[in-house]
């Protein structure tokens, strides 16, 4: 349904700049204004949204690992305790950190403790996001999915490991990853990014692949939220790109600068959107 309850918001947005000497905006003060701004039933679906972060750092600290990605909700110390007791998180994915905590545990009936941490933990935050009220979070979690298997069957075919070990969820995409042998895993008429996201796989620079990637992923938000211009799905498609401006800012400040550029002129011509 459109809406404009947030339009003084979505109006605000274009009020933030990137600072190159101190490597970008403060997105910590972008997420208080959206907080600020949002009904408590809005909200949580920013924190699904970031939700993916506090998974991919209770990966890394599974893993042994103490890299962690700012953009999550939790703290390092949180993430270390949460992999021990979790409270923090909704319940479907504190049920699958219980069940490899504790395999013997009533937790791990209906967790498939013979998969990796990571594909039983992801799968579950998608399924999450696949039940929000949100209709650009069902979508960009299924799309930002699908991206991302797509990813890790290229990867895992030139390493000639199976597929369908990669993979998070189900599904006839997944379907195809798996049991496909063409170069495009049978995709070219389902993903319209197919083409360019292999060529961008088998791009030498590992920075330049990164932007191509990106550059995907900003597309593909973009295309779902088209017409979305003063409503939660739009705050929630600006969040989208500004994680990829602040993930570029401390990558790479020039691209940095460009992506958020672009993020701004996408803003500017919506101001002409009548409501």
């Amino acid at each position: 349904m459109f809406s404009s309850n947030y339009y003084a918001l979505v109006a605000g947005f274009r009020e933030y700049a990137l600072d190159a000497e101190t490597k970008g905006f403060d997105i910590e003060e972008i997420l208080s204004d959206v907080q600020g701004a949002l009904s408590a039933k809005d909200w949580k679906a920013v924190q699904a949204l970031y939700t993916y972060y506090d998974c991919e750092n209770l990966v890394s600290r599974h893993n042994g690992s103490t890299a962690h990605n700012s953009l999550g909700r939790l703290s390092l110390e949180q993430v270390t305790e949460e992999l021990k007791s979790p409270k923090y998180l909704p319940e479907s994915l504190s049920k699958v950190v219980r069940a490899y905590a504790q395999p013997d545990g009533e937790d791990a009936e209906g967790v498939n403790l013979e998969q990796p941490f990571s594909i039983s933990l992801f799968t579950a935050y998608y399924e999450l996001c696949s039940s929000s009220s949100s209709r650009f979070l069902r979508e960009w979690s299924e799309a930002d999915r699908t991206l991302r298997n797509v990813i890790s069957a290229l990867v895992a075919r030139e390493r000639s490991v199976a597929v369908d070990s990669v993979t998070v969820g189900g599904g006839e995409t997944v379907d195809s990853l798996c049991r496909s042998s063409a170069a495009d895993f049978g995709l070219r008429g389902e993903l319209s990014y197919i083409d360019a996201l292999i060529a961008a796989m088998d791009e030498p620079n590992m920075l330049e692949k990164e932007r191509k990637i990106d550059l995907i992923r900003w597309s593909v938000a973009s295309e779902l939220s088209t017409f979305d211009y003063f409503s939660l799905d739009a705050v929630l498609a600006y969040l989208v790109k500004v994680n990829i401006v602040a993930r570029w800012t401390q990558l790479d400040a020039k691209s940095g600068r460009k992506m958020f550029d672009r993020l701004m002129a996408e803003l500017d011509g919506k101001q002409h959107i009548e409501i």
